[in-house]
């Protein structure tokens, strides 16, 4: 089984991944997401938020084990990324 690291990599690769919150809430209101990801400081508002609409499109939440710094970081991006999704 892939970590969470490897498909955030290949999501970016084949162009499947969308950055933030408000575009992911967007996308799972058309269920039409594979893997929500959220960092570890991700506020909790937010992911309380991103649990519900996750629940009704039946996708599942999966935390990345770093901060928003370093998923910017993994993703290739010089700003942080709280959240981001996967088509």
């Amino acid at each position: 089984m892939k970590t969470i690291s490897e498909q955030i990599k290949e999501a970016i690769a084949s162009e499947k991944i969308i950055m933030g919150s408000k575009q992911t809430i967007k996308f799972l209101k058309l269920k039409s997401l594979k893997t929500v990801v959220v960092s570890t400081n991700c506020p909790v508002e937010l992911k309380k938020d991103l649990t519900k609409y996750s629940e009704m499109a039946g996708v599942k939440i999966e935390t990345f084990e770093g901060t928003s710094k370093q998923l910017g970081i993994l993703c290739g991006k010089p700003f942080p990324i709280t959240v981001l999704s996967i088509k």
